[in-house]
């Protein structure tokens, strides 16, 4: 089943496709169509996944907060019928 993004980064409304088989999540998705580097993301992730054991609302939170301090917001994920 395929899906579809839809996001504000800028001001902007935007939508783009996402498959699971070439994104790791939505993020990367966003990440990628932005043309943005998660270098850091990564390694700040990987340090709270570490300390949390991988608690998933803390990472859900963390995820959150960080794309939203990069200027994302209203992320959901739209099912193609």
């Amino acid at each position: 089943m395929a899906f579809r993004i839809r996001y504000h980064y800028r001001k902007q409304s935007r939508e783009i496709g996402y498959a699971n088989d070439r994104h790791h999540s939505l993020y990367d998705a966003i990440a990628e169509a932005e043309g943005l580097d998660l270098g850091e993301f990564r390694r700040l992730e990987t340090q709270l996944a570490n300390i949390s054991r991988n608690d998933r609302k803390t990472m859900k939170e963390f995820r959150e907060e960080y794309f939203r301090k990069l200027g994302f917001s209203q992320i959901s994920i739209v099912r193609d019928d």
